[in-house]
């Protein structure tokens, strides 16, 4: 049986002039260097034999599709397990020195960093991401398909797929501004995963990689 890959694309750098955690609010777009990243991103996958584009409803997501289906004639399909995961901090600032993590009435949201208590419980999300995953795979048998995701959601799903613990360090997490998480098939079974960078040249240029604020 042939290999069926499936890439998973962190979506470019979203234009966040207040620096908040935008997480699911809508209105939130590439800035004109995430757009660049999209590029980047599809330039990569150009000689792929992609087959299916699907992204999170999140409209920074879909922007970041729209140039690989494009490319490869398709439509870009809409999965709602692709999308950021819930925070209560949305719409707060909670960079270091914002306030918000000092503040003692935000201190029973962070009482539990396992599950976590301040959002969607990790166990959740790599559960959503793994169901899109193999349905990505089962449409694109024997060839490549392209979903567009969120940083943590993204980072969630390889954590379970290594069997790793899904409560982590995020400054440690391996998922740059469009970067790829490839998930290599060998029939139903995961043989392995592959990462890469195609927008690293861009990424050296971000706001949102210097302050990680990016989702």
């Amino acid at each position: 049986m042939s290999e069926t890959v499936v890439h998973v694309l962190r979506h470019g750098e979203v234009h966040n002039p207040d620096g908040i955690l935008y997480g699911r609010l809508p209105g939130f777009r590439l800035s004109e260097l995430g757009v660049q990243m999209a590029k980047a991103a599809a330039q990569a996958l150009a000689d792929k034999t992609v087959v299916h584009v699907v992204a999170s409803p999140l409209e920074r997501a879909q922007q970041t599709a729209e140039p690989i289906a494009g490319h490869f004639g398709l439509p870009v399909g809409v999965d709602e397990r692709l999308i950021e995961s819930a925070n209560w901090f949305e719409g707060k600032k909670v960079s270091p020195g914002d306030g918000s993590f000092r503040d003692p009435r935000n201190w029973w949201v962070l009482r539990d960093p396992l599950t976590p208590s301040w959002g969607e419980a990790y166990q959740a999300i790599a559960e959503r991401m793994f169901a899109a995953l193999h349905a990505a795979r089962i449409a694109a048998e024997g060839r490549e398909a392209v979903l567009v995701s969120h940083q943590l959601p993204i980072w969630t799903l390889r954590r379970y797929v290594e069997r790793k613990r899904l409560w982590h360090d995020p400054r440690k997490r391996q998922c740059g501004l469009a970067s790829l998480t490839s998930f290599h098939f060998d029939g139903a079974k995961i043989a392995g995963i592959g990462y890469s960078e195609p927008a690293a040249h861009l990424i050296a240029m971000s706001a949102t990689a210097r302050t990680a604020k990016g989702a």
